[in-house]
């Protein structure tokens, strides 16, 4: 029986060790405990004249250590980041921190930082809800959801741009209401949770401020003509996942109070499967995918319209030849201007733009079409080319075409794997002599399996592209739920392509009818796969210049930009 006591009390004592060793080690550990070190940025961006870091937040970095890091007050980035109150510092979100000479103009200036808040805006009455932004919304999302034009929201809001911020009140007007640019009034403390379904007639304001109402449809016939069955090189599977996020797409507008008539034909026998009247009974074709099918069908029925092209990018051409088409798919050259205008915007005074090019190449399209949009948006750069079989000895020439002060933003003018591996890694190699580089890039170097994804990430590849998914963005989410819960299968891009195509284009035409060709360079809009910014191609129809930017960070994150 003693034994059995002094057992158990040994037993115990053991416990009560154990115990407090945890604890003593939880206290050491607390003790030892290091925050992660900030690195100052040396990505810098310019809003309103003035300079500021890109700081991108890391996991357990505090507001004390970063304006430590910046030589800055929490105060200082509280300033310039107002929502940082309310949300408080997030992982891979990106905060400015204002330069000392920023903070300098900022306090013999107070009024320079009125565009990080709300501006005072003269009282008058505009009848309306307030909506509070979410973090994966913009103003075209916003401006949709309420049947309102994205300018009228900024003219009550006394917007000059259309960048939002998190969990930002804005005040919406009712739809039924002009609002005019003089005419706006200061946002409210009131707040609604729940947005109301619009179905009154909807108010947009042209460029010309001249009020113009177009009365919601409830109604919209669509006509989607795709080859379901096709064999050989154009397979049915891609056709069949568009057909099934065009059907998802239709169904969420019709429990929004759109009713969408859709009819699907399969035009793998090349038969259209209607007639002239059918076709012109729609009110709008989505389809086909080919530019000869496009043409064959305007042919039969040369007064129909719109007719959305939704795949294939060669089909652009068409756009030359009718009114009312309509090309979805942004072209490779909308790629090269979009890197060209990034490039432009990112650039600073002591940047250099350095363009690296494949010398006694064969003639090389893309890489003569990159340095064309280059040109055209008028930006000075220094050329360097060389043979890749130079590539092993070639690091020390392209650093003498580089700045060692500021950021070198690289353009390599060439679509071959072989040569765009080889500049890659001599970037990374220059990257480790402490020079500062940034490549841009097109989509396509995405594709290209010999390039290691870590490379993408030490040269903070900026890349702009016609497709991207975005998987931490709520909207993305509640898809893949509904589309897993109805088809059983995962959506390829296909699939979202099909969904973004027919909710963007059938929300157009409800919310306009026939005056849609008026308003769809006012209608940009991102969607979930594109960005939609279709605008008139002289003496024809509309291209899609949308495009999307993603960032490969330091950090091994990718961030969405655009």
């Amino acid at each position: 029986m003693i034994m059995e006591r002094r057992i158990k009390a040994i037993i115990i004592s053991l416990a009560i060790i154990s115990t407090l060793s945890a604890v003593l080690a939880d206290r050491v550990a607390a003790q030892d405990y290091v925050a992660p070190p900030v690195t100052i940025s040396k990505e810098k961006v310019k809003i309103d004249g003035k300079v500021f870091h890109s700081h991108i937040v890391l996991e357990k970095q505090t507001l004390f250590s970063i304006s430590k890091a910046y030589n800055v007050t929490v105060d200082d980035i509280y300033r310039f980041n107002p929502t940082l109150k309310e949300t408080g510092l997030k992982k891979n979100s990106i905060i400015l921190i204002p330069t000392a000479e920023t903070i300098a103009a900022n306090e013999s200036h107070p009024e320079i930082q009125k565009h990080t808040a709300v501006q005072e805006l003269p009282h008058k009455k505009v009848e309306g809800n307030v909506h509070m932004v979410r973090w994966f919304e913009d103003l075209a999302t916003i401006a949709e959801k309420y049947g309102v034009s994205e300018h009228s929201i900024m003219a009550v809001n006394g917007l000059k741009d259309k960048k939002l911020k998190n969990r930002q009140k804005l005040i919406i007007p009712s739809p039924a209401i002009c609002i005019c640019p003089e005419e706006s009034e200061p946002p409210t403390e009131n707040e609604t949770a729940e947005e109301e379904d619009m179905n009154l007639d909807t108010a947009f304001e042209d460029k010309d401020t001249v009020q113009v109402v177009f009365p919601t449809l409830n109604k919209v016939n669509a006509t989607l003509l795709i080859p379901l069955k096709a064999t050989g090189a154009s397979s049915s599977r891609g056709n069949m996942d568009f057909y099934c996020g065009a059907l998802l797409a239709a169904k969420d507008m019709t429990e929004e109070g759109i009713d969408v008539d859709l009819e699907v034909y399969d035009i793998a026998n090349g038969s259209f499967g209607t007639t002239k009247a059918g076709l012109e009974s729609s009110d709008l074709i989505i389809g086909p995918v080919a530019a000869d099918d496009i043409r064959k069908l305007y042919s039969l029925a040369p007064g129909i319209g719109p007719v959305i092209s939704p795949l294939d990018p060669r089909s652009e051409a068409v756009a030359n030849e009718h009114e009312t088409f309509i090309q979805a798919p942004s072209s490779q050259m909308s790629q090269y201007r979009d890197m060209a205008a990034w490039i432009k915007e990112d650039l600073m005074s002591d940047d250099k733009v350095v363009v690296i090019s494949e010398k006694e190449a064969r003639a090389n399209d893309e890489g003569r079409k990159m340095i064309a949009a280059l040109d055209s948006a008028g930006l000075a750069y220094t050329p360097f080319s060389y043979s890749i079989l130079d590539g092993r000895e070639i690091q020390i020439p392209i650093e003498e075409k580089m700045t060692d002060v500021g950021v070198n933003r690289v353009v390599i003018a060439s679509d071959s794997e072989a040569f765009v591996n080889d500049v890659v890694r001599n970037l990374n190699l220059i990257i480790h002599d402490k020079f500062n580089v940034i490549l841009y890039a097109p989509a396509k170097i995405r594709t290209f399996e010999t390039i290691e994804v870590e490379n993408f990430h030490n040269t903070s590849l900026h890349a702009s592209l016609t497709y991207y998914i975005d998987y931490e963005d709520q909207r993305v989410k509640n898809f893949l739920m509904k589309y897993r819960a109805l088809f059983g299968t995962e959506p390829t891009q296909f699939a979202f392509q099909g969904y973004d195509v027919a909710r963007y284009f059938l929300g157009l035409y409800s919310k306009y009818g026939e005056y849609w060709n008026q308003m769809i360079d006012k209608s940009d809009s991102n969607m979930l796969q594109s960005s939609f910014v279709c605008r008139p191609v002289p003496g024809g129809g509309f291209t899609n210049t949308g495009i999307k930017r993603i960032i490969y960070g330091k950090d091994y994150s990718i961030i969405p930009v655009k």
